[in-house]
């Protein structure tokens, strides 16, 4: 069965040495820390990497992100890949439950997070499946 887990997170990004650039495109390195809230509850630490482009709005990334908390009651952790990119502008983005990452009550389980930011808070939308217990 799928369920929606909804609330808000806040990320503080740091980075990590200096970018290192070439022919006008950046590559660097940040680490992530985030704090969710609301029905998936914990805190979450990890690895970006990113390359920006001379052409305004056109870049990419990529992360790997370690979660420990609780969804929905059940308490765990679980790791989030993701994969994002903007072309001029355009967003596209995945982040996905890393299968079989996920530990505790929350063993097997999957699903896609989607994050929308409001007013310059991040609100997230979860879509996930887990095993019954």
């Amino acid at each position: 069965m799928t369920h929606i887990a909804k609330g808000t997170f806040s990320v503080e990004m740091k980075p990590q040495g200096e970018a290192r650039v070439a022919d006008g495109v950046s590559l660097g390195r940040m680490s992530l820390s985030k704090h969710f809230e609301g029905d998936l509850a914990g805190t979450g630490e990890g690895e970006m990497l990113t390359a920006l482009t001379p052409v305004k709005g056109s870049a990419g990334y990529v992360a790997i992100e370690r979660v420990t908390g609780a969804l929905q009651g059940r308490s765990g952790s679980f790791v989030f890949q993701h994969t994002g990119s903007m072309n001029q502008g355009a967003q596209q983005l995945s982040i996905t439950v890393v299968p079989d990452s996920a530990t505790g009550a929350l063993q097997g389980l999957t699903g896609n997070f989607r994050l929308k930011i409001e007013n310059g808070q991040h609100h997230y939308e979860f879509e996930y499946s887990l095993p019954t217990p």
